[in-house]
């Protein structure tokens, strides 16, 4: 696999206007080919998903959706999500990366037998429930602090309206944080194995317990509706979103590492100070990864 010729520049021109707590921003287009050239850790991602079969797991990348910085030969597909399910592992993946210099990288939730059988049937991946070749989906919980309601900012129908969407401060983040804590616990009075990953703006939460990946639609849409309250996206745990975001990859909107947590470091975890990337200046460095971890 030969990548296609990539342009070094900034591509599009970042026209929106986002609010994030102080040092978080867009990166550029070069920064994001240092992360991936340099910095971003494959071992790490390998024993992350050391419990699924990597050959059969898909992954996907979106060019620049939200920062609107993308190589220009990509503008026309800069807002989709670009499927990458036909790979010989992550070294495969890591060339597609950094073919298209994305914003984000995710890996499908879902569980297949045979990944070259969807390949072949040129499956679009949105009805997989029936099919045979289906083997269940990891069940995740999407907690973003632009869901939660700020006193200074409103609600997130109130910053959509402004084209804030994806904007959020401190004390949406904070509120965030306490969600995750809270839930945690709730989960883990139910299930034995659930992880906890800042996302770069909030945070997910992976339940890789049997039973979890094996619940229906319907009974996931049901977990969905009681653990509203948290600001959850419910379309990530009723099944309905599939990707989410690759632990250990670069979050390009914000400039920070989507990033493993040890449930003891989530309460002072702070994303001003943690999961910066080396292409920062050194002042944000501090115990910029303290309270990270490997599985």
């Amino acid at each position: 696999m030969t990548p296609m010729p990539r342009d070094g520049g900034s591509g599009g021109t970042d026209r929106r206007r986002y609010r994030f707590p102080k040092g978080m921003r867009p990166s550029t287009l070069e920064e994001r080919r240092k992360f991936y050239e340099r910095e971003f850790n494959l071992k790490a991602v390998e024993n992350w998903l050391k419990w699924r079969d990597i050959a059969n797991t898909a992954f996907a990348v979106i060019v620049g959706r939200h920062s609107d910085i993308y190589p220009p030969e990509y503008r026309d597909i800069k807002r989709k999500a670009v499927l990458i399910d036909e790979h010989k592992g992550l070294g495969d993946v890591l060339e597609y990366i950094l073919q298209y210099l994305p914003e984000g990288v995710y890996y499908d939730r879902n569980l297949y037998s045979d990944l070259s059988f969807c390949v072949k049937k040129g499956c679009d991946y949105k009805n997989c429930w029936e099919c045979e070749n289906f083997l269940g989906q990891e069940l995740a919980f999407n907690i973003d602090p632009e869901n939660v309601k700020c006193p200074y900012h409103g609600s997130v129908e109130d910053k959509m309206k402004r084209g804030e969407g994806l904007s959020f401060c401190m004390l949406e983040f904070k509120k965030v944080r306490k969600f995750t804590l809270e839930l945690y616990e709730e989960l883990k009075a139910e299930f034995r194995e659930v992880r906890i990953v800042f996302s770069g703006r909030g945070f997910h939460l992976h339940v890789l317990d049997k039973k979890a990946i094996k619940l229906s639609k319907e009974e996931r849409g049901e977990i969905a509706k009681a653990y509203s309250s948290y600001a959850i996206d419910e379309w990530v745990t009723n099944g309905e979103m599939r990707l989410i975001r690759l632990p250990y990859s670069l979050n390009g909107l914000v400039s920070r590492i989507c990033l493993p947590l040890r449930i003891k470091d989530v309460a002072k975890f702070d994303p001003r100070k943690q999961a910066i990337p080396s292409f920062l200046p050194l002042s944000l460095h501090r115990n910029s990864r303290a309270s990270s971890f490997q599985l």
